[in-house]
């Protein structure tokens, strides 16, 4: 579909809608590529790296690699089906070319060593010329770098990195930066490769050949990997785009999943609300391998346990508790939070932000999501070990000794801990799912003791969780704040769906908190979470509302309000954490919470209806 309309060469950009981008990696990192052809997000070698591409959080400082059509175009952006490779078409007056972007995988460990970027630029027809420009910016834009040509190469070479890039079209230094332009017949093509270099690995050169045969390797692995998905329903493509997405989010090394691959993206533009993603939420992971095991993709569910249990097994000692709320992709512990104010952020919208500060939350609910996708796992994968039933055990203990506390919620609010329901709900989940394991197992485990904590759980929120004057469950005691975590009680299978205290709640989350079927998390102003400002409706909470309206029967609306939704993917399929009254994706993007929760809802969706 065409996706941005008309370009001027190079120019007519300083910011581009978040949703004007494909995203393309090799499993450890990604890189953003506007409809444009520019690459306005890169960190290299890793999804948590300083970054090397980051025009998108400032256009003059931050760096990108633009590569286009040199005269006026229209422009169509598309994935080459079934894969990860992107492929961006520039149609002129002259003639239609194009840009095939991918970062090999499946080519073994010298590829992974070198962090390829490859920009394969073809000709289907007539003729286009193009221009190239390509102006690394290191360490965020703190760090100079000097350019040396050698032997038709560019060498990029800064204090603590060097990139290469070979080009199959002359090249020339200007600046810092390095620019190209050339013009290619119909049939022809010209080939860009940008490689980390330095240590043991040295440069080399990127011929067509070579690039031909590493794009048919990625586009073969990606369809390999893809072919073990079960999901045969209604909407196949949407739904493996997501599988596909949240695959790029895993970091192969370690078997981690990141939330998004970006940072400070604005949840709401020229406020405050700009975090970083880079980093493995618990939550946010677990739900990730269940979404994954619905489809079929046990291998990805193994390493995250693999991660698990390397990582963050029980035992820690912290006073949040055994586990953090999100960990680096290595496993680290430290996720120091500073801003880069030299940088001025997507469209103005400052601070930017590298770390997270709530890492050092407690949040309870990371102990149901957890120990639920470890229950799914053993169930639909392969039982978990001996050792690993110790941990759950461990962490099981933990929650029955401290799930009354206060805590920030499953939403990381900043303005102080409360006792929030959903935060209740998950940890009725960590404690009821483990007694499932120990029954159907026959596995050591103090049911007696887990069983009275569970029924002391389900109680509490029965009678303090439920608001006579709303008729509704609500956020959290003591209060009558809607809040749409709560969709999760049916979907937990914490309360009957057709309950009649349930079907009251959602038809008052429906009246306040749903607009057109996208709903807010809930309103910060009848709720303050310490921070200034609206923001967008929540596209997880959107999908988890077409999960409740599918099991309370109502399918109809479930469907609509599902189609509803779909229209407010990007051109790709892709989705932001928000949507803006206006329908623009906000925040960070992709981000791998949405996907997960289109996949539950299309799978619970077609079944309903078949």
């Amino acid at each position: 579909m065409d996706t941005s309309g008309a370009q001027d060469g190079l120019g007519c950009r300083r910011y581009l809608p978040i949703s004007d981008h494909g995203l393309i990696g090799d499993l450890e990192s990604v890189a953003l590529v506007g409809t444009d052809g520019t690459i306005d997000w890169y960190c290299s070698p890793s999804f948590d790296s300083p970054s090397v591409f980051a025009s998108i959080l400032d256009a003059e400082r931050g760096g990108s690699f633009a590569l286009a059509a040199a005269v006026p175009a229209r422009t169509k952006q598309f994935y080459f089906p079934d894969t990860n490779v992107l492929i961006t078409r520039f149609f002129t007056d002259g003639g239609v070319g194009e840009v095939q972007d991918f970062m090999p995988v499946g080519g073994g460990a010298t590829e992974a060593e070198r962090h390829r970027l490859i920009r394969r630029v073809l000709c289907v027809r007539g003729s286009v010329p193009f221009r190239a420009r390509v102006a690394p910016r290191f360490a965020y834009g703190t760090r100079p770098h000097t350019v040396r040509m050698s032997d038709g190469m560019a060498v990029f070479e800064s204090a603590d990195m060097s990139l290469a890039l070979t080009a199959t079209v002359p090249a020339e230094a200007d600046g810092p930066d390095v620019v190209a332009e050339f013009e290619l017949g119909e049939g022809r093509s010209a080939v860009f490769a940008l490689d980390q270099v330095g240590g043991e690995v040295t440069p080399r050169g990127c011929a067509g050949t070579e690039a031909q045969q590493q794009f048919a390797a990625t586009v073969t692995y990606w369809r390999r990997w893809l072919s073990a998905s079960r999901y045969r329903g209604r909407w196949r493509e949407m739904v493996h785009r997501s599988a596909l997405t949240l695959k790029l989010l895993t970091y192969a090394p370690t078997g981690a999943i990141v939330a998004a691959p970006t940072t400070s993206l604005p949840e709401r533009f020229g406020g405050e609300r700009n975090w970083d993603y880079r980093y493995v939420w618990v939550r946010d992971a677990a739900f990730c391998v269940y979404a994954l095991l619905r489809l079929g993709f046990a291998g990805e569910a193994e390493a995250f346990m693999r991660f698990l249990t390397r990582h963050i097994g029980p035992g820690d000692g912290r006073a949040s508790g055994p586990l953090q709320i999100m960990y680096g992709i290595d496993g680290r512990t430290d996720l120091p939070e500073h801003e880069l104010t030299h940088l001025e952020g997507y469209q103005g919208s400052a601070p930017v932000r590298v770390g997270n500060a709530a890492a050092d939350q407690l949040q309870l609910d990371i102990y149901g999501a957890l120990i639920d996708s470890v229950y799914l796992y053993d169930k639909w994968a392969q039982p978990i070990s001996s050792d690993q039933w110790d941990d759950v055990c461990a962490l099981v203990d933990w929650v029955c000794e401290h799930w009354d506390q206060p805590d920030e919620g499953i939403w990381e609010t900043r303005g102080g801990r409360k006792k929030f329901l959903y935060s209740r709900l998950m940890c009725w989940v960590a404690i009821e799912r483990a007694i499932r394991m120990a029954r159907r197992r026959g596995l050591p485990a103090d049911l007696p003791r887990w069983t009275g904590r569970r029924d002391a759980i389900y109680r509490r929120i029965m009678e303090r969780g439920w608001s006579e004057e709303r008729q509704a469950f609500v956020q959290h005691e003591d209060d009558d704040v809607l809040d749409a975590s709560v969709l999760m009680m049916p979907l937990a299978k914490f309360i009957a769906p057709t309950d009649p205290k349930w079907l009251s709640t959602l038809d008052a989350l429906t009246k306040d908190l749903v607009s057109d079927s996208l709903v807010y998390r809930y309103d910060p102003f009848s709720s303050p979470d310490g921070l200034q400002g609206d923001e967008g409706t929540f596209s997880i909470c959107s999908f988890w509302y077409v999960e409740a309206l599918v099991r309370a029967g109502r399918v109809d609306e479930a469907r609509l309000a599902f189609e509803k939704m779909l229209t407010y993917a990007n051109h790709l399929g892709l989705y932001a954490e928000e949507i803006s009254h206006t329908g623009e994706q906000q925040g960070n993007f992709p981000q791998a919470f949405t996907h997960l929760a289109l996949i539950s809802a299309a799978f619970n969706l077609d079944r309903a209806l078949s």
